[in-house]
């Protein structure tokens, strides 16, 4: 029951905005699925849900692996996340995003949902990031990719 009902969340949030864990438990009790808040709460954290903006400025559920990448590999991520970013610089097999305050968190899951098998691995601070990548060359490269994601030079 626990793996259908997580399927149809998914497939609830690929298909409408869902903005509450109350809207969320509505759109399941409306496909046959009874929850409570508990349950709606417990499901979004096993699945790794994340709020993104919407085209329209509001938030959303998503899933992590909902995130897109374009031609070079290159995250591409919404306005919000974007403009949180203020500096990006590797050092060594370490590449520091340093983000506004109380938002790196927020984009070191979102690094961590693309998967991607030169980054090692995230920590996130208040207000930095630290993507450890395989090799210095990764490093380096990772580094251009994100200074273009992030509209700098």
């Amino acid at each position: 029951m626990k793996n259908a009902r997580q399927q149809k969340i998914l497939e609830i949030i690929a298909k409408y905005d869902i903005d509450t864990q109350d809207t969320l438990i509505k759109r399941l009790a409306e496909e046959g699925y009874t929850v409570t808040q508990t349950t709606a709460s417990r499901d979004i954290k096993q699945l790794n849900l994340i709020k993104g903006v919407t085209a329209n400025g509001t938030y959303k559920y998503i899933a992590p692996g909902a995130m897109v990448t374009n031609e070079s590999k290159a995250p591409v991520f919404n306005s919000a996340i974007t403009d949180a970013v203020v500096r990006v610089e590797a050092a060594g097999h370490i590449v520091v995003i340093r983000t506004f305050s109380g938002m790196a968190n927020a984009i070191a899951v979102c690094f961590d949902s693309l998967r991607r098998d030169d980054i090692v691995g995230s920590v996130a601070g208040d207000d930095t990031i630290l993507l450890v990548v395989k090799t210095g060359e990764g490093a380096l490269r990772l580094e251009s990719e994100l200074r273009e994601t992030f509209g700098m030079k």
